[in-house]
Parts: C-alpha cells; sequence; structure tokens
C-alpha cells in the first residue's frame, strides 16, 4: 500500500503475500449479488471489488441504490465518430469516466472497436465508423478521457464481431493481412496511444477457434505483435473451457450461465499439472498491475451525485456537433426566424430519448423530445404543431418483412372507436390454460427475448412493454377486425420465427411455419368501410439448433393497395399542408440481440409518411436517428433537407434545434458510407453477410467500406467523410514532406484553409494515400492517411499542418509477418470527402 513505490513493485508484493487459491479466485468471474457486473474483491490485502458497468455511450448503472440508475445518456458512439473531432472524444470519455467513478464504479466495458463492416448491422450505433484511422484516433482520445478519472476501460469486442446474426457460434474467417490492417488497428492504437487497460474477447469464432480460446488471437497477435501489457476478459458466459482459454491467454473469466469454467476447475488443473502456476500468476499480474497503474487501489470509488447539468451539456455540445448536414437546397436550413409556422411530425418526435437498444442503453438524468426542442428555440411567434404520422417504433421493426399494419386500421371488435386489436398472452408454447395477460395492442409487431429485458429496449415510451415472463417460450393470439382505408388489393402477411397464422373471417389465409424467420403473405381484396374479422396466432415452436431461445417474434403485415394512404398520415399531410416548414423526425430501432436488420428502410411506415409530406409541403425537412445507414430512395429528392442524428442521447431536442436554427453550424462527416441500397455495398454476398454454414467470409479482404465501393465502383449515396456546412471552405497551397531516420518514417502535409462564407464553422481537413507502388499487393485507391478538425471565423484563413499514418502508406505482408513500406511515389488526396477531393499531390517513399 505504499503509494511511493512503482506499480510493478507493489504488484509483485501483494503476488508474492497471495496464495494460488486467492490468485484464482481474483481471475474467476463471480456472479453479482448488488445487481451489476463484478468480481469480489479481498479486503485482507486492500483489492477493492472490479466494479464493472455497461458501455460504450455512457455508464449503464445496475444498481437500484445508486442515484436511481440514472447517469448521462451520450450520443451514440457512431455520433461521437462522426464528429472527426479526439477535443469531443476526450470530453466525452472524461463524462463516462467522472461518472463511473462517482456511481462506484471502476471498469467502464468500452469503447467498441469493432469496424462497421456491414452498412446495416444492429449494433453499428456502438461502431467507431468503418475505418481503422478514424476509429483509431477517437478511440485513443476516449480511453485516455476515461482512465484519466482511475477507471480502466475495456475494449470490445475482439475480434471480427462485426456482426449480430449468429453472433454466438459464427466463424469469421479472415486473412491476416485484413486482421492487421483494418481489424486489429484500433486496439492497436489504444495500446500505443491511450496505455489501455484491458480488452474483451468476443463470442464468436476466429478461423476456426473461439475467439476467448484462441492463442493465435490472444498471444501470437496480441501480446507478441502489439506488445499488449493489459488483461484480457472474456465477454460475459463467453468462455468455453478451462485449460485451453488461460493458456492461450485469458486472463479474467467474467460470469457465466450457470456458472463459469474456471474456479475449482482451474485450481484442479494446476494441481493435475494442465496449467503452471506461473500461468495463473501471469493473469494476475496483469489484472493487479493495472488496478495499480490506474490509481483504484489508491482511488476508491464513491457514490456523489454526478454534475447533471454540466454532462448533459457536454452531451449536447457533442450531438449537436455530429450532426451530419446531408442535403441543404436553396438554403431551407437554418430556419429563419420569421417563419410563422412549423409542423413537426414523427412516431417519437415527441419521444424524450432515441437511442440504441441492448447492454449500452442508459437511463437518462433527464431529456429533451426533438419537439421540445423545436418548440424552445422557434420562440413565441411561430406556431409549433405535432403530429405523429405513424405508429411508434419498436423491436419488431429489428425483423424483416413488410411493415406492420397501421393501427388505424385495426379495432378490437366491429365498430369499436379504440384502435388496435385484443391480445391474449400465454407462457406457455400452446395456448395451455387461462391467458396470463391481456391487453390492447395497437400493432403486431412482437420481438421478445433479449429485446424485452428490463432496461435493454429503447422503444417508444407510448408503447407498453411485455413481462419478462414472456421471454421464453410463448403463445398469443390477437382477435379484432381490419377496415381498410380505400377499395383495393392488400397484401396481408406474417413474418415470424415460429409458426403464425393469419385468419380473415374465420379462413384461414396465411400459415407460416417459421423454421427461420421469415414472411408469408397473400393479396386479398378489401373495400373501405367493411369490417372483417381478424385473428392472428403465434407460438414459438422453432428449432434454432444451437439450444438458444431467442423468445417470440411475430409482426402482422401489409402492402397497401397503390395510392391508399392510411389515417395517421393523413393528419399529418393536414397538418404539413398548414405549415411553411415540415419537420419529419424519423428513426430505425437497432440494438444488440439476436439479429441485424435485413434492409435499410425505414421502418414502420415512415417511408410513405416523408413521400406523402413533401407532396403537400415544398420545405419539408427530414432529420434521421439512426445508427445505421438509412436507404432513401425517391424521397431524398423530394424533402429539401436532410439531417443525419444518429442516437443523439439525452439532451437530443436541443441539439437538433441548435442545427435547424443555426445556433450550431453542423460539421459532421459520415464515419461511415451510405450505399444506395442494401443489395450494392461490398459485402453483399450471402458468403460474407450473413454467412453459410456457420462460416461467414471476410472475401472481401482490406477492402472494408468506403475501400470496397472504390474497388468494386459502387455508386453510392453519400461517401465516407461526406458532411455540407452552413459556410463554404477554400482549400489552397498543398506541400508534403517526408522525412527517414532509421527504420522510421514521418510524412506529413500542409495547406491553407480558407473560410470564404459568411458563417463561422469548422471543416474536417482530410488526407488519403493512394495506390502504393508494389505489382505483389492490390492496395486500396484510397484509404485516410490523416485528418484535421479546422474552426474558422467567417473570411479568416489558417495554415493547417497534418502529420499522416504511415501505415496508410505501407501493407502488411503475410510472408514476413511485417509491416512493408514500399519505396517510390504515392498519390496524396485532401478533401472534404473520400470523393470530394479538392487538393492532389504526392509523396516519395525512401
Amino acid at each position: 500500500m505504499n503509494e511511493d513505490l512503482s506499480a510493478k513493485k507493489r504488484t509483485n508484493l501483494l503476488l508474492d503475500a497471495m496464495s494460488l487459491e486467492d490468485k484464482v479466485s481474483l481471475i474467476t468471474g463471480n456472479l453479482n449479488n448488488y445487481y451489476g457486473y463484478y468480481n469480489e474483491g479481498m479486503e485482507k490485502y486492500g483489492i477493492p471489488e472490479l466494479k464493472m458497468a455497461d458501455g460504450p455511450a455512457g455508464v449503464r448503472i445496475a444498481n437500484p441504490d445508486i442515484q436511481n440508475k440514472q447517469s448521462t445518456a451520450m450520443p451514440a458512439p457512431i455520433a461521437l465518430a462522426a464528429s472527426w473531432d479526439t477535443s469531443a472524444a476526450a470530453a466525452y470519455g472524461d463524462v463516462l469516466g467522472n461518472e463511473a467513478f462517482n456511481t462506484t464504479h471502476n471498469v467502464l466495458l468500452g469503447p467498441g472497436l469493432d469496424i462497421a463492416r456491414n452498412a446495416f448491422g444492429s449494433r453499428n450505433f456502438e461502431s467507431l465508423g468503418e475505418d481503422p484511422v478514424l476509429q483509431s484516433r477517437i478511440a485513443a482520445s476516449y480511453i485516455n478521457g476515461v482512465q484519466d478519472n482511475h477507471v480502466m476501460t475495456t475494449a470490445k469486442h475482439y475480434l471480427l464481431n462485426n456482426q449480430e446474426t449468429l453472433r454466438f457460434t459464427n466463424d469469421s474467417q479472415a486473412s491476416e493481412r485484413a486482421i492487421h490492417e483494418i481489424y486489429a488497428r484500433p486496439f492497436q492504437a489504444a495500446i500505443e496511444d491511450a496505455d489501455l487497460s484491458s480488452i474483451m474477447c468476443s463470442f464468436n469464432k476466429v478461423n476456426t477457434e473461439y475467439a476467448c480460446d484462441s492463442k493465435s488471437l490472444l498471444t501470437d497477435l496480441l501480446r507478441d505483435q502489439l506488445e499488449f501489457e493489459g488483461f484480457v476478459m472474456s465477454d460475459y458466459g463467453a468462455n468455453i473451457s478451462t485449460v485451453n482459454s488461460i493458456n492461450s491467454g485469458l486472463d479474467l473469466e467474467t460470469p457465466g450461465e450457470p456458472i463459469g469454467k474456471w474456479g475449482d476447475n482451474l485450481l484442479q488443473a494446476v494441481k493435475d499439472g494442465q496449467v503452471k502456476e506461473e500461468t495463473v500468476n501471469q493473469s494476475t499480474y496483469r489484472l493487479l498491475y493495472q488496478m495499480f497503474d490506474k490509481g483504484l487501489i489508491d482511488h476508491p470509488t464513491q457514490n456523489k451525485q454526478i454534475d447533471t447539468a454540466a454532462h448533459g451539456q457536454t452531451a449536447r455540445e457533442i450531438a449537436a456537433e455530429s450532426m451530419v448536414l446531408l442535403k441543404n437546397k436553396k438554403d431551407v436550413l437554418p430556419i429563419q426566424d420569421n417563419t410563422d409556422s412549423i409542423a413537426v411530425i414523427g412516431p417519437d418526435a415527441d419521444n424524450a430519448s432515441a437511442a440504441g437498444g441492448g447492454s449500452s442503453l442508459v437511463n437518462p438524468t433527464y431529456t429533451v423530445s426533438p419537439l421540445e426542442g423545436i418548440k424552445n428555440q422557434a420562440g413565441k411567434n411561430t406556431e409549433v404543431s405535432y403530429t405523429a404520422g405513424t405508429d411508434p417504433i419498436s423491436a419488431g421493426d429489428v425483423m424483416p418483412g413488410p411493415d406492420a399494419v397501421p393501427s388505424s386500421l385495426l379495432h378490437t371488435e366491429k365498430d369499436a372507436s379504440e384502435n388496435g386489436l385484443k391480445a391474449e398472452y400465454w407462457t406457455n408454447k400452446n395456448f395451455e390454460g387461462n391467458p396470463s395477460h391481456e391487453r390492447t395492442d395497437r400493432q403486431v409487431n412482437m420481438n421478445l427475448g433479449f429485446y424485452n429485458y428490463e432496461g435493454f429496449n429503447s422503444q417508444s415510451p407510448k408503447l407498453d412493454k411485455l413481462p419478462t415472463d414472456l421471454n421464453g417460450m410463448m403463445s398469443a393470439r390477437w382477435t379484432g377486425v381490419i377496415e381498410a382505408p380505400e377499395n383495393g388489393t392488400y397484401n396481408l402477411s406474417t413474418t415470424s420465427f415460429g409458426t403464425s397464422k393469419l385468419y380473415l373471417d374465420g379462413k384461414l389465409i396465411v400459415e407460416n411455419e417459421g423454421k427461420e424467420l421469415g414472411t408469408k403473405s397473400v393479396e386479398v381484396d378489401l373495400k373501405k368501410g367493411e369490417q372483417h374479422d381478424i385473428k392472428i396466432e403465434y407460438q414459438t415452436d422453432y428449432e434454432t439448433g444451437d439450444g438458444r431461445d431467442y423468445g417470440g417474434q411475430v409482426r402482422f403485415g401489409w402492402e397497401p393497395a397503390k395510392g391508399v394512404v392510411d389515417e395517421q398520415i393523413k393528419k399529418a399531410v393536414k397538418a404539413a399542408k398548414r405549415a411553411d416548414k415540415a419537420v419529419i423526425v424519423t428513426r430505425t430501432y437497432d440494438s444488440e440481440g439476436y439479429t441485424d436488420r435485413s434492409d435499410m428502410e425505414l421502418p414502420n411506415n415512415q417511408q410513405q409518411l416523408i413521400e406523402e409530406v413533401s407532396k403537400v409541403n415544398k420545405n419539408t425537412i427530414v432529420v434521421n436517428e439512426s445508427g445505421i445507414a438509412i436507404e432513401m430512395g425517391d424521397w431524398q429528392d423530394d424533402v429539401k433537407a436532410i439531417v443525419q442524428a444518429w442516437y443523439p442521447g439525452q439532451e437530443q431536442g436541443n441539439a437538433i434545434a441548435d442545427v435547424l436554427f443555426g445556433d450550431v453550424n453542423p460539421s459532421g462527416k459520415l464515419p461511415v458510407t451510405f450505399p444506395v441500397d442494401e443489395d450494392k455495398t461490398p459485402t453483399n454476398s450471402e458468403d460474407q453477410f450473413p454467412g453459410t454454414n456457420g462460416v461467414n467470409n471476410y472475401s472481401e479482404g482490406v477492402f472494408v467500406g468506403y475501400r470496397g465501393y472504390d474497388k468494386q465502383n459502387l455508386e453510392v449515396a453519400y461517401p465516407f467523410g461526406y458532411g455540407l456546412s452552413y459556410t463554404d471552405f477554400k482549400y489552397r497551397n498543398l506541400h508534403t514532406k517526408v522525412k527517414h531516420k532509421k527504420d522510421d518514417t514521418s510524412i506529413e502535409v500542409k495547406l491553407n484553409l480558407r473560410n470564404t462564407g459568411d458563417t463561422k464553422g469548422a471543416e474536417v481537413v482530410q488526407v488519403y494515400a493512394g495506390e502504393l507502388p508494389t505489382n505483389d499487393v492490390e492496395t486500396p485507391k484510397k484509404q485516410l492517411a490523416g485528418f484535421e478538425k479546422v474552426e474558422l471565423k467567417a473570411g479568416k484563413q489558417k495554415s493547417v499542418k497534418i502529420k499522416l499514418d504511415p501505415k496508410a502508406f505501407s501493407y502488411y505482408d503475410e510472408t514476413k509477418n511485417e509491416w512493408v513500406m514500399p519505396s517510390g511515389e504515392v498519390p496524396v488526396y485532401v478533401g472534404s470527402s473520400s470523393e470530394d477531393i479538392r487538393l492532389e499531390g504526392t509523396v516519395t517513399l525512401p
């Protein structure tokens, strides 16, 4: 406990005093007993508990005795990446570190360093984008901000954990070159530039070996090549063995279900000679050293009220800075003071918080809805109305298939005024006995299991959550009537995992066996005003093959007859017709879970909502809240402005209003490419995603994200690095410089940047390296080498100097097992996005 000694010395003293049983106990996960993840401490040695909080978008507090489980809901990490601002990342990390420490937590499970390989991955909102250089710079600042508060960070998920579909069992197969150049680089930067404390290994296999059981990943790559000195912990329940995992390089087993693989099993393995005691010592040392080094032992955590106002202000500033202005025709934005009326439209525009679901979901300290923020900014002289336009967004919208039938078409019984269907739920899969729960459901759009656990579900607060006792095997029945808004032929369907049946006027018209999550449909002629009896039955009688229960998944869907508009959209159209401007706030539902989204379309009839509103209001503005790229189709040509707001956190309303009304000049840039649609991406084959026969093949190699779009000459909707401003910038006078000393090569560019508009703004100057001078290895046409965010007042100029990442001018040689920088001339591109190149030059590599 002598603080004057080095962390190394103190660790060795403590290690010498501990018995083998003590060490095994310390590195074995203990099931929680205080509403959270933790590993028990050892009071006799002064070792505190490891109290772990889920991240990475805030501190997820599980203990109801700690500040009412509330903390600051920050913008999603993908939004932070969209800021391209390392100082913002440091401030973000500082808030998280401060709140973790002051809510009794000393380990934060974040940041997520999973590359956004698939454009519509359900967990992309937790990612820092598709490029390793951008991820690396943002992550290092984030980690330093957290760890300055005596809180350890855990970078996750190591490695190739880039999809939710089959994430527990799939085998991610990638080349050594792709691993080194793309997927391991953010982890390497966190080690080199942020003294990373720990890394979490993932559930999936990597090149046939489970990640937490892989010596090639945990020792050969992580320890020997990346020189990581921290500890490796397993994802919760991801450790599959006793002997192999610790011998391969796993240091800390987090709790498994129902119990883990270490503990007494590991003790016995040491006694039997299967695991050396030195190996246990090594893992214990790695853990204890980080606890000394990051100050956990000398600075006990506390339960001290967090600074709600100050941290909320930081969340607001970062959220506004992260928003990407995708379109601004005829300068419809910013909204001017002389605007008489604004129609705010959107199913959750009055929703206090839009966020990604799953383990990163935070219970906010307070919230501001987009409607509230716009009302506050608009002032007394501007009339602001609100219309939902569609039903609220829910976890059911993660599933594939047609949109859910709107509640305006459904009634609990004939001539009833109440919209929706009567719902009956059973906690068994065969409708046995009396239903355990009865209520009215607005739509049949249900996705239970993981998505329905308390604190994990981010669906609209307008929707009542189902009890968690329905998360296992269950059955359900919905009854009522359907009334078409117009005459026509309608396509009615069920999408389900498990058997679903649809009856119309007592006749079975759809029977979906649901052996896999999929859709079956039928065409039905319906007349306006006629009411037809409807019944949907569902059972969780699916077979998963992996022993997991994925919960109930079913949707009653529709494709309306041509020209048919439901009543909710009609109300929104009326409101938009009366207003000077229409602001439509759309959103997707993205979450950790069992599946990725199957497409990029806006769910639950929001696309039709935009199409109809934009017909009657020439000043339609779309603000989209999502963690993924969305497909816009024809409607993007019909609206005046589009703002990509990501999931902006608890200050979402004020941040959105700051951008819409011009208090903040948008400066966000896309950290991911927005493709035209889900069929035109570099990972478009089934072998690549979701995989075949349990294997997803990373056959695109290093051509991930914009690199792949360039290679395949794929058209994009909006390129990586893209984002408009309320001002303009001019680039001039590019100079390049290369310095070489021994094995160290330094490359930098210098240029002049001027704000040529009449508004203060910030520009992200992006530098890309071109194809490398090698005939043996194919390299990207462009890859990000460096960037700098520069703020300038109107008319002002600044000389900008950017040091470039030497790895952008190198490739990983799989035969030599090392990075190689080829000699010769390399193009250098400087611009405002990966496609908007303003200056070109070259560097000559020695």
